[in-house]
């Protein structure tokens, strides 16, 4: 599928060691320059991953109403065709880039990079939301300077996905169990399971069910959101606070 992490073919996968090892070096690069802006702006910079139809889309819509105008948001959406999801996006009121990535399956630092600067012209928002292609697989490895990393998945998906796809999940520091009003329309889906599934490849990772739909669980995901808000300022107000004294 994608032509530039070498997951597409037996023959890809053979590609030497070295050239991967740079493919990701740049990225890191463009990923710490991507990460100093979003410091320096202030911004929480949330990296969405999950599955196509795992909600991610829905969610972000039910983040900004429940939001209301209180923050400031802006979004970017990937895809490898259409800008569908970043046009629902707009329709909800948040400014959003679309990237269309053609054959790659997950956005890399400077395909963020340029969306930011070209599309959402690097006006600075309190809360950036990075909703990648949907995948459990490449999206996890490439840093894209992002503040924080959450996955959306839905509970059509089954109780296993953490057990069959680990890295992902390792990799979040929040795990949102999506859709869940349809549970009662799903035989044999219990949340306690998936959370058990979830504990043992990534010990303390929260999981957190909710609905876009009826908005349960909306609230504690933006109590959430505030608090890693808080916790990405508070370092610029303690060297605020320093220079003052010195001063």
């Amino acid at each position: 599928m994608c032509g530039t992490c070498g997951c597409s073919t037996p023959e890809r996968r053979t590609v030497a060691v070295d050239v991967h090892d740079a493919i990701l070096a740049a990225n890191d690069r463009e990923a710490a320059h991507n990460r100093e802006h979003f410091l320096a702006t202030g911004t929480l910079a949330v990296n969405v991953m999950g599955s196509p139809g795992s909600g991610k889309t829905a969610l972000l819509e039910a983040t900004a109403a429940a939001l209301g105008g209180r923050r400031s948001i802006a979004a970017m959406s990937g895809d490898l065709h259409t800008e569908r999801d970043a046009e629902r996006l707009r329709a909800a009121g948040i400014p959003a880039a679309g990237i269309t990535t053609g054959s790659a399956c997950h956005l890399d630092a400077e395909m963020v990079h340029e969306a930011l600067h070209h599309q959402l012209h690097g006006r600075p928002a309190e809360l950036l939301f990075i909703e990648n292609v949907g995948n459990l697989v490449c999206p996890a490895v490439f840093d894209l300077g992002q503040t924080c990393n959450v996955v959306a998945l839905a509970v059509t998906e089954g109780e296993d996905k953490p057990l069959k796809y680990p890295v992902i999940f390792q990799r979040a520091d929040l795990v949102l169990l999506t859709k869940i009003d349809l549970l009662p329309h799903l035989d044999g889906v219990d949340v306690e399971t998936v959370r058990r599934h979830l504990d043992q490849v990534a010990p303390g990772t929260p999981l957190l069910p909710l609905s876009a739909k009826t908005g349960a669980g909306i609230g504690a995901w933006i109590e959430w959101i505030e608090k890693r808000r808080r916790a990405l300022l508070r370092p610029a107000r303690v060297a605020r606070r320093a220079l003052s004294v010195s001063s």
